[in-house]
């Protein structure tokens, strides 16, 4: 159970302050040598659509939320994308950005219950 971290991201571009500090936070867990998997379901799965986290601008003026999604995959984090939510998207693999496991629900729950810490955004 210890090392690991899970972040559930819920949140899409509909809400693009909560976009950038989830992928911050899992990059901050990966540096300090914790095992990190990123899980997007709802509407998080639009982030992994190619092109779109490009985009999405937490703060006008700032940096998009590509570069920190690309911050958190250089520092190791595994981002798996739930297939239901890929379907509700009508998003295939394809559709998705390189570096994008795609898993069941029950995948979620099986790393989760591993995990010292689960964040949800």
């Amino acid at each position: 159970m210890e090392d690991k971290v899970m972040i559930i991201m819920t949140s899409g571009p509909d809400l693009p302050r909560r976009c950038a500090t989830p992928f911050f936070f899992a990059t901050l867990a990966a540096a300090m040598e914790y095992e990190v998997t990123m899980f997007f379901t709802i509407d998080g799965t639009l982030l992994l659509k190619k092109g779109m986290a490009e985009t999405v601008y937490p703060k006008e003026g700032g940096e998009p939320v590509s570069k920190f999604l690309k911050d958190a995959m250089e520092a190791g984090v595994e981002f798996t994308a739930c297939t239901a939510s890929t379907e509700l998207h009508d998003m295939t693999a394809d559709d998705l950005i390189d570096g994008i496991r795609m898993v069941g629900g029950a995948y979620m729950w099986s790393v989760a219950e591993d995990c010292q810490t689960v964040l949800t955004f």
